[in-house]
């Protein structure tokens, strides 16, 4: 994915609230399916990682990343981006170049 890509998608994530959070429970299989459904659904989404989760934002942003095949976007603060291209739900339409 380009700079160009990532500026584009960083720009649609302004507007959309995280909805999913990492807790102290961690990075668990329950979690991580959640967030892959979440992926197909709207392919770009906001995550928080709360402050007793006693996870980096970076280090949960790359193995959520690692466990669902999406590809990271922006990490900030507590919260994370991540983007998956739909399967069956394309919305997002990403610049070429």
């Amino acid at each position: 994915m380009t700079g160009k890509q990532r500026a584009y998608l960083r720009g649609l994530a302004n507007s959309i609230e995280a909805k999913y959070q990492i807790g102290k429970g961690g990075i668990d299989t329950p979690t991580v399916r959640m967030i892959d459904l979440a992926l197909e659904a709207r392919e770009l989404i906001k995550v928080k990682v709360l402050e007793n989760a006693m996870l980096d934002v970076r280090a949960a942003c790359g193995e959520i990343c690692e466990r669902t095949g999406a590809e990271p976007i922006q990490c900030i603060g507590n919260k994370f981006v991540i983007y998956r291209q739909s399967v069956n739900n394309k919305t997002i339409e990403i610049p070429r170049r």
